[in-house]
C-alpha cells in the first residue's frame, strides 16, 4: 500500500511496480472511468515503456481502449484531455513518470474527467488492487496519437508574437522529457537559445532532474553567466520550472507576482509555503489572494472551485487558467515568462521593488510515516499554551499543517504527504527574527515528539 500516495502512485520499478501490481492498477482504474478511452504517455525512464504495456493490459482487461502518445512531458499528457482525436475525447489520462525522483522510481499521475485523481480515491484504488485477483489477458487495444505535434502547434500559435525576440535564452532539460518539445517550439519561434542536457535519458547522467535543489543548477548558472540573459530549468517530467536571472533564482511565489502583472485583477492561489510578500502585494494591487494546501492536485481542485486565474507552488509548479487549461506546465510557464520580457518588463527591477524579507528554503525534518501527522497534532495542542519564551502569536492558519503568523513574519510546519518528513519554512523582515522563529518552532517540534 506504500506506493499509493496523496497525489499519485509512486514506487521502485520491479520491487513495487511490476507486472502484477501494474496490471491490477490498470484493471481497477478502468472501473473508475466512465468513458471508453484513456490517453497514456510516459517519461524517459528505461522501464516506462514496459510499465506502459502492463498498464495497457489492465486497462484493456477492464474494458477501456488506450490512446498511446509515447514519450511525452506530463503537460502534454494533461493537454490530451482537452483535445479531440479523430472525434474521440479521452475520459481520462495516465502519465507514467517518476517525476524528479531517482531513476529506479516510477509512477502514475492520473487525471479523470479533467480533474486530478488523488487522495482518498488513490488510497481506495490501492485497497481494491490488494484484494483483487489478476485479470485475464485480453487483446491489446492501443491507438497511437501524435500528442506532441498537436501540443507544439498550439504553443507556437499562442506565442507567435514572440517570434524572433533577441533575448539570449539558456535552459536545462536535465535529460528529462522537456527536450521532446522545447527544441521544436524554440526553433519555430526563432528564439535565441542554448540548451543543456536536452536528450531524454532516464538514467540522468549529468545531474538529478530537480531544479528546486540548488545543487542541480550549477551548470545552467554557469551557462547563464557566460552567454545568457535568462535561464530556465525543468524537472524530469517538465511540470516544474526554475527561472533564473543574473540576480535572482525566482521561486514560484515570486513568479506568480510577475505573471499577474499582465492580468486584470486576477484571483491567485498560493500554498502555505508562499511568502507573505506575495499575498500582501496581490491584495495591494486589488487582486484576490487565496492560501491553500501544498500539492499540485490540491491546487488544481481549488482553482476549479474558485475559478482562479493562476496558482503557484514555491517549488516551481505554476498553473494558468488565464489563457490556458488550469494545470501545471513548465513549458507554457517558460513562454509566459518570455512574454513578460518581450513586453518590456525588467524582472529583476520588479523584484527589487518588493519589501525585503529573509526567507529560508524548505527545511526537512526527518520523522516516520506513522508519526508525522501525530507530531503536527501535538504542535497544535502545544500552541494553545505555548512556552513562556515563545514569540508573540498574531494568528494561526491550519489549512495545511500549522502556519504561525508573528509580529514580523511567520513560521510553518507541515507533514509532507509524500515522504516521512516534516517540512518547515520561516520568513521575517529581519534575519534575526527569522532565526528566532526557526529556533522556537524547532523547539516546539522537539516537545511535540516527546509528548507522543
Amino acid at each position: 500500500m506504500s506506493i499509493y500516495r496523496e497525489y499519485d502512485i509512486r514506487g521502485i520499478y520491479e520491487k513495487e511496480l511490476n507486472e502484477e501490481s501494474v496490471v491490477r492498477i490498470g484493471f481497477a482504474l478502468a472501473s473508475k472511468i466512465s468513458g471508453e478511452y484513456v490517453a497514456v504517455g510516459y517519461d524517459a525512464r528505461s522501464h516506462s515503456p514496459i510499465l506502459f504495456e502492463y498498464l495497457v493490459r489492465g486497462l484493456n482487461a477492464g474494458g477501456k481502449k488506450v490512446l498511446g502518445m509515447g514519450l511525452v512531458p506530463t503537460p502534454v499528457n494533461y493537454f490530451t484531455n482537452y483535445q479531440e482525436w479523430n472525434g474521440i475525447t479521452p475520459s481520462a489520462s495516465v502519465m507514467i513518470t517518476g517525476s524528479h525522483n531517482p531513476s529506479e522510481y516510477n509512477g502514475f499521475k492520473i487525471t479523470v474527467d479533467k480533474a486530478p485523481f488523488f487522495s482518498e480515491d488513490i488510497y481506495a484504488l490501492g485497497r481494491e488492487c490488494e484484494a483483487m485477483t489478476m485479470p485475464k489477458n485480453v487483446t491489446r487495444d492501443v491507438t497511437e496519437i501524435d500528442a506532441v505535434t498537436r501540443y507544439v502547434d498550439f504553443l507556437v500559435s499562442e506565442f507567435s508574437h514572440l517570434k524572433g525576440m533577441d533575448t539570449r535564452i539558456v535552459y536545462d532539460c536535465g535529460n528529462g522529457v522537456a527536450g521532446v518539445v522545447t527544441e521544436d517550439i524554440f526553433s519555430r519561434l526563432e528564439l535565441n537559445t542554448k540548451g543543456l542536457y536536452v536528450d531524454p535519458d532516464g538514467t540522468f547522467p549529468n545531474h538529478h532532474p530537480d531544479p528546486s535543489d540548488e545543487h542541480n543548477l550549477v551548470d545552467i548558472k554557469k551557462l547563464l553567466a557566460e552567454s545568457g540573459d535568462i535561464a530556465f530549468a525543468y524537472d524530469g517530467d517538465a511540470d516544474r520550472i526554475a527561472v533564473l536571472t543574473h540576480k535572482n533564482n525566482i521561486k514560484g511565489d515570486m513568479m506568480a507576482l510577475l505573471y499577474s502583472m499582465k492580468m486584470d485583477k486576477p484571483t491567485v492561489i498560493g500554498e502555505v509555503k508562499c511568502s507573505q510578500v506575495m499575498y500582501d502585494e496581490l491584495e495591494k494591487r486589488g487582486c484576490k489572494a487565496i492560501m491553500y494546501k501544498t500539492g499540485h492536485s490540491n491546487l488544481k481542485v481549488k482553482m476549479k472551485e474558485t475559478n482562479a486565474d493562476l496558482a503557484c507552488e514555491v517549488s516551481g509548479h505554476v498553473f494558468f487558467k488565464n489563457r490556458y487549461f488550469g494545470y501545471d506546465d513548465a513549458i507554457y510557464a517558460t513562454l509566459r515568462m518570455l512574454e513578460l520580457v518581450h513586453d518590456g518588463i525588467d524582472l529583476d527591477a520588479e523584484l527589487a521593488k518588493l519589501p525585503e524579507v529573509f526567507s529560508t528554503e524548505e527545511i526537512k525534518v526527518k520523522t516516520t510515516e506513522h508519526e508525522k501527522f501525530k507530531i503536527i497534532d501535538a504542535v497544535k495542542e502545544l500552541l494553545k499554551n505555548p512556552p513562556a519564551d515563545f514569540p508573540t502569536i498574531k494568528d494561526i492558519i491550519e489549512v495545511d499543517g500549522v502556519r504561525i503568523n508573528f509580529e514580523n513574519g511567520w513560521g510553518l510546519v507541515r507533514a509532507s504527504n509524500t515522504t516521512p518528513v516534516l517540512v518547515t519554512r520561516f520568513e521575517s523582515t529581519t534575519l534575526q527574527n527569522a532565526k528566532l522563529y526557526e529556533d522556537s518552532i524547532n523547539n516546539l517540534i522537539i516537545l511535540a515528539k516527546k509528548s507522543l
